[in-house]
C-alpha cells in the first residue's frame, strides 16, 4: 500500500520541519508531498533541505498563491499520477496530531473517505476562541441542513482518501479555494455514493505562525453551500 501525504504550506516555516519530522517517526515508508504556493518566508527552502535526510519526501512548488483548493488538487493529481493508494490529507500548523494518521488508514480499509472529526463526539477543539468555534461549529450545521450531506464535520482538513475516489472526481471542475473545498469534496464523494466515515480527533489550534482565515473564505462558504445543492438538483455533479 502507497501512501501519501499531502501538505499544503503557504509561510509555513516554523512548523513545516517539526511536522514532516513527526510523519516519518510514525511510518519512514510514508511519502509526503509539500504543495507550496511561494512561501516568501522560506518553507521551500526548509523542505528542500530535509530532502536530503528523507528520500520520500517531495515538494509540488507553485507559481502563486491560489488557494488550498488549487493547491490540493495538484497534490491529487500528482498522486494519481505516481500511483498512490491512499492519499492524507493534513495541516502544515500541528493542529492535526500526525499520530492520528494510522487510525485514518485503518478505518480506510473499510471506507472511501475518513474524516477526522472535531465534531463527532461533541466538541474537540483546544485553544480556539469562542467567536472562531462558534463559526466552525455553525457552518457545519449550515453545511449538513442545507446539503443533506450526513457528516458532523464537514469543513475539517484532516482526511484520507482512497485513490478511486480521487480518480473519480473531476478535479479540474472544483470550485472552492478556500475551506468550502472541503465540503465540495465531500459533497461530491457522497454524491458518488462512496462509503463515508468519520473518527473522532482533538484539533488544538497552531500556536505558531498566522491563521489563514478571511472573510473572503467565509463568505466563498456561504453561498458554495447553496451552489452545490443546486447542482446536485440539476444532476451536473461530476
Amino acid at each position: 500500500m502507497k501512501v501519501l501525504v499531502i501538505i499544503p504550506t503557504y509561510n509555513e516555516s516554523k512548523t513545516i520541519k517539526k511536522i514532516v519530522k513527526k510523519i516519518f517517526i510514525i511510518d519512514k515508508e510514508y511519502s509526503i508531498l509539500v504543495v507550496d504556493d511561494s512561501s516568501p518566508d522560506g518553507t521551500r527552502k526548509i523542505v528542500e533541505e530535509l530532502q536530503s535526510n528523507y528520500r520520500n519526501l517531495f515538494i509540488l512548488n507553485r507559481s502563486k498563491k491560489e488557494g488550498l483548493g488549487v493547491a490540493y488538487c495538484s497534490g491529487f493529481k500528482w498522486a494519481i499520477d505516481e500511483g498512490y493508494n491512499k492519499v492524507i490529507q493534513i495541516d502544515a500548523d500541528l493542529s492535526h496530531n500526525p499520530n492520528d494518521i494510522p487510525k485514518l488508514l485503518n478505518e480506510s480499509s473499510k471506507y472511501d473517505l475518513v474524516i477526522g472529526s472535531r465534531y463527532k463526539s461533541g466538541i474537540n477543539v483546544v485553544n480556539w476562541p469562542l467567536s472562531r468555534l462558534f463559526l466552525s461549529y455553525f457552518a457545519n450545521v449550515y453545511s449538513r441542513l442545507i446539503t443533506g450531506l450526513p457528516i458532523k464535520d464537514s469543513t475539517g482538513g484532516f482526511k484520507c482518501y482512497n485513490i478511486e475516489v480521487l480518480k473519480s472526481i473531476n478535479l479540474d471542475k472544483i470550485k472552492s479555494s478556500g475551506y468550502s473545498f472541503q465540503i465540495e469534496m465531500n459533497f461530491i464523494t457522497w454524491c458518488k455514493k462512496f462509503k463515508i466515515s468519520e473518527i473522532p480527533i482533538i484539533f488544538c489550534d497552531r500556536t505558531v505562525g498566522e491563521s489563514k482565515m478571511s472573510k473572503k473564505i467565509i463568505f466563498e462558504a456561504i453561498y458554495m453551500v447553496p451552489f452545490l445543492r443546486l447542482k446536485k438538483f440539476f444532476g451536473s455533479i461530476k
